[in-house]
């Protein structure tokens, strides 16, 4: 028997970020997980970032997080998505070397002194008058903490499905959490089954890539981490190609064999990111589907056939990527499959992650409903910060929705819930002019520093980047005569003035930004680029922000109108039997969440908010 502050069920993305929370406040944590070589896998596709989710992999940075720092050492392709669609969508991407990332990771985690990593199986949770104590193994060892945090990913009872083929196993061969389930049951938590799915890994040597789009990466763009110097070198290329009508009557024939529709899968898929089939179903007037092919890694052949995830037979397999344009003769070195597994009800815990009815039981990452490594590791850091916090009796972190994308994430989760694997995108986000990848430090690193999450080297990279654009804003009042501006204005085809300008007015010209400006008058060479780019987006979006700085006041009046604990929502006279109902499930805190709960009307929430002003 021994004694921990805290112990982390799951070494995945989720685990990580929550085990090296804990250490850096301090905490004394054991994390346990099923096979030392899961630590920081990625056993789906072999990237990091994206839509949405680059927000989400900055702002676990900006609060002392570690997925950024790792996924820059380990990128070996980095690109901005939505170039065209304006900077508070700009997305950051990295292909990155799987194996590399793991190492990285578990090197990181291994070197902290306050942790330590446990090849085992949890057995039991341990908790007496729903309060937990710790901890059994299979191997019948028994560990003992304050809190626990459950980051079990997608291993609970898990089923890898093949055709008619399956068998009891967690992704990528690593053994299945089997007593877990069972013991969360004895619990009194409800148990759901969701589905997710990866498609097949190819032999690049086999692959005709001269048929095939090329699609490099950028040089000089935003890194995932606020620490990072030195840029990530884009050594690999990805690849664009189609599935066409020959792939789709293959998979439409073979419908029948898919297990999906057979009956076999019972656990619910993924709406944003669905297999071949299921897109061949619901998309029926689509005649292709955009396939990327991305390099698993450096010292690997591998090619991760992105877009084409399936469970259909092997036979059906082979015919269906045979018909994709460059992979007529291609080798399937790992077949495509679903799995299924079991997962809890998000709307059972509070917004600091904690089960509502067990006192120091943390939920994160895929177990939550989630899909994707980085919605798992926003969910970790979250989960282990708050579980230091309630070690120490201190109040929860809880970002709000005009704070962070971890914030909208999370408050959906516990809030709404969700009836499928949850994925974080932009258009969830109210105020995503205010939630940019760029300002995720300025935003965060604040809040990082006052928990004691952020390093004292974090803490003086951000206060020089902060006093960098204060610089720059002063050079932006400095005026620039009319003769100087002419041939800027009209090389960028804007219209002359006939006054001097100031640097801040020129800048808000559509077609100028500011290293064009820096370009002709070198008035910034002194400044980095990252301050650069963030003034940039400041000044140009000035009108909107402050647009939506006005609709953030009015969604704080209500997120400030804070429920007390203890209302018996059923005995609130005027409310709907089914406000008063999910109301008492979801137990929310303010005003505002309530106003997020799925069957609570407008109404129900005057009568709720006059209820609190008349306790008052």
């Amino acid at each position: 028997m021994e004694n921990f502050d805290a112990i982390i069920v799951g070494g995945g993305h989720a685990g990580c970020e929550s085990a090296l929370a804990l250490a850096r406040l301090g905490k004394k944590t054991l994390l346990l997980t099923i096979s030392l070589d899961a630590i920081g896998f990625l056993p789906c596709n072999p990237s990091i970032g994206g839509t949405a989710k680059g927000h989400l992999v900055c702002e676990i940075d900006a609060l002392g997080g570690e997925m950024g720092i790792i996924a820059d050492k380990s990128a070996i392709q980095i690109r901005m998505l939505n170039r065209g669609k304006g900077p508070a969508v700009y997305s950051l991407r990295a292909q990155v070397d799987k194996q590399l990332y793991h190492n990285n990771m578990k090197r990181v985690l291994e070197e902290n002194e306050l942790i330590t990593i446990k090849q085992a199986e949890v057995e039991e949770i341990l908790a007496e008058d729903n309060k937990i104590v710790g901890i059994k193994t299979a191997q019948g060892e028994t560990y003992f903490a304050k809190a626990i945090v459950i980051c079990s990913g997608v291993y609970l009872k898990s089923k890898i499905i093949i055709g008619e083929y399956s068998k009891e196993s967690g992704p990528n061969g690593f053994l299945r959490a089997e007593k877990l389930s069972d013991s969360l049951k004895k619990l009194g938590i409800e148990l759901r089954r969701f589905k997710t799915g990866t498609p097949a890994r190819m032999n690049g040597r086999t692959i005709d890539f001269s048929k095939l789009v090329v699609q490099h990466g950028e040089d000089g763009i935003q890194t995932f981490s606020f620490m990072t110097e030195t840029q990530p070198k884009n050594i690999k290329d990805c690849y664009l190609t189609y599935t066409n009508e020959k792939t789709h009557e293959i998979i439409r024939k073979n419908l029948s064999r898919a297990p999906m529709y057979s009956g076999i899968i019972k656990g619910i898929g993924p709406r944003y990111c669905p297999s071949i089939e299921d897109k061949i179903v619901r998309f029926q007037d689509k005649t292709r589907h955009q396939i990327f092919l991305e390099p698993e890694g450096l010292y690997t052949n591998e090619i991760y056939i992105q877009g084409v995830s399936t469970s259909l037979p092997v036979d059906v397999q082979k015919q269906m990527y045979a018909s994709i344009e460059g992979l007529k003769h291609a080798q399937i070195m790992r077949d495509a499959y679903a799995i299924e597994y079991d997962l809890i009800d998000s709307t059972t815990l509070y917004p600091s992650l904690m089960h509502k009815k067990i006192s120091g039981l943390f939920f994160a990452g895929q177990i939550n409903g989630t899909s994707g490594y980085e919605e798992a590791a926003a969910q970790g850091i979250i989960a282990g910060i708050n579980a230091s916090r309630y070690i120490d009796q201190k109040q929860p972190l809880i970002l709000k929705r005009n704070e962070a994308y971890i914030g909208v994430l999370i408050d959906d989760l516990v809030t709404k819930g969700t009836n499928e694997p949850y994925r974080m995108m932009t258009s969830r986000a109210e105020y995503r002019l205010h939630l940019r990848q760029d300002n995720a430090d300025k935003r965060l690193t604040p809040i990082g520093r006052e928990i004691g999450l952020v390093s004292d080297e974090r803490w003086q990279k951000f206060q020089e980047k902060q006093q960098e654009i204060a610089k720059i804003y002063e050079i932006l009042n400095e005026k620039i005569k009319v003769d100087q501006l002419k041939d800027l204005y009209i090389e960028k085809n804007e219209s002359v003035p006939t006054t001097s300008q100031t640097i801040k007015k020129i800048l808000k010209r559509p077609n100028i930004d500011i290293f064009d400006i820096n370009n002709k008058f070198h008035c910034f060479d002194n400044f980095s680029k990252r301050a650069l780019e963030y003034v940039n987006t400041e000044v140009k979006f000035e009108g909107y922000l402050q647009q939506e700085e006005e609709d953030i006041e009015n969604f704080k009046k209500q997120e400030n109108m804070i429920i007390p604990n203890g209302i018996d929502f059923k005995s609130l006279k005027g409310l709907r039997i089914e406000a008063q109902q999910k109301l008492d499930k979801i137990r929310p805190t303010s005003i505002g969440q309530a106003s997020r709960i799925s069957g609570v009307s407008p109404a129900d929430v005057t009568i709720l908010m006059m209820y609190i002003k008349s306790m008052r």
